[in-house]
């Protein structure tokens, strides 16, 4: 019987020290929960503030940016209003960003601010006379960047032109008697691009010409605005009012005339390639008149030009782009100047800027199709 009861009395202990353990791991966990609970919630005070501070973050970013828009669009400073009102109205597809923002009032106000008073002349073309440099003088860097050819190449050279806020290529042609019109092959129908228009016509070098209109506004540039010369041919006659522009184009004798006139007087000019399209930049040797940036904005851009002695300039202006936002009237008529051009007339820009050399795309193409091209009427090609 002893042993029994000295048994139960160690069973019975054994049982009050697992009581005991057992009490002593409850209050070491209850004292790890508090702990945690206090950290989490520790931890979801911080979270909050950091939503608030970052709620605190973006509406002050809010606020500034509203603020900041109100006054680049709407404040005392005109120079950014008047850049995205003619920018915007000088496309066929993105006025909407002009007219959702700014009063017909205001608009016709910035434009009548903002324009381009031509030279109203026609080019005389007696002061083109072709020359064969043997020994040059060079009047200035550019002018010799444009007489040193490069070697092996008596056809064309290619120059880059850089500047702070635009970049692109100003091809130098020395023989004019090389460059035509061509025209997409389904004019009334649709437009083609300048890869497949370049490799049908065998051209060394494609560039952009004139505008072109469309009923639907669908953008397939299937009419060329105004009267096309091809090859002494009339190929297409489309006037579009709205378009304006005068004809720019060379002569049987290769000589680049500018002018405002009739298709009958264009035909009596003996036009063997031209288009109607302009502003016109510079007009025997004298530059146009601008009214603030010239009301056609900044955009990518296009020019043709010929010097006194008959060399032709084609420019090409890269646009729309982080590093290149591209020229206004102003930028392509000092490059033209630069580099000694006597007759100089804008073409189509925006998405058609396009230049092609040898079946290559050399400039950055924004339009939306393939390889940033976009499907048009007329070119000049260099053959």
């Amino acid at each position: 019987m002893l042993f029994k009861k000295e048994k139960k009395v160690k069973e019975n202990l054994v049982n009050t020290e697992a009581v005991e353990l057992s009490k002593k791991e409850k209050k070491a966990l209850k004292k790890q929960e508090k702990k945690e609970a206090k950290k989490a919630k520790k931890s979801n005070k911080k979270k909050w503030s950091l939503k608030k501070k970052l709620v605190a973050i973006f509406s002050s970013l809010f606020v500034v940016g509203v603020c900041c828009f109100l006054f680049l669009f709407y404040g005392p400073w005109a120079g950014f209003r008047n850049f995205w009102i003619t920018s915007a109205m000088t496309t066929m597809t993105h006025q909407y960003l002009a007219t959702w923002l700014y009063s017909d009032e205001t608009i016709q106000k910035v434009l009548a601010n903002n324009s381009v008073i031509e030279v109203d002349e026609v080019s005389n073309s007696d002061a083109i006379q072709f020359k064969k440099y043997t020994t040059t003088i060079y009047r200035n860097e550019y002018d010799k960047d444009v007489l040193t050819k490069d070697p092996g190449n008596d056809l064309y050279k290619v120059i880059k032109i850089r500047e702070s806020k635009y970049e692109g290529f100003l091809v130098v042609v020395y023989d004019p008697s090389r460059i035509q019109i061509a025209t997409t092959a389904y004019i009334g129908s649709r437009g083609e691009d300048i890869l497949t228009v370049s490799k049908r016509e065998g051209a060394i070098i494609a560039m952009n010409a004139g505008g072109f209109y469309d009923p639907d506004w669908n953008s397939n540039g299937a009419l060329p605005h105004g009267t096309v010369f091809s090859k002494g041919k009339v190929v297409s006659d489309y006037i579009d009012a709205s378009m304006g522009g005068g004809f720019i184009g060379f002569t049987n004798e290769h000589k680049l005339i500018l002018g405002r006139m009739t298709k009958q007087e264009a035909i009596n000019t003996g036009y063997r390639d031209a288009i109607e399209f302009g502003p016109y930049l510079i007009v025997n040797g004298k530059r146009s008149f601008y009214k603030g940036n010239g009301g056609w904005g900044i955009a990518p851009r296009s020019a043709i030009g010929q010097r006194k002695d008959g060399i032709v300039l084609m420019l090409v202006i890269n646009g729309r782009l982080a590093h290149s936002i591209g020229a206004d009237m102003i930028d392509l008529t000092d490059i033209m100047e630069r580099y000694g051009a006597y007759n100089a007339a804008n073409l189509d820009g925006g998405s058609s800027s396009e230049l092609v050399i040898n079946g290559e795309i050399i400039n950055t193409p924004v339009a939306g199709g393939r390889y940033g091209l976009r499907d048009m009427s007329t070119f000049w090609i260099v053959k």
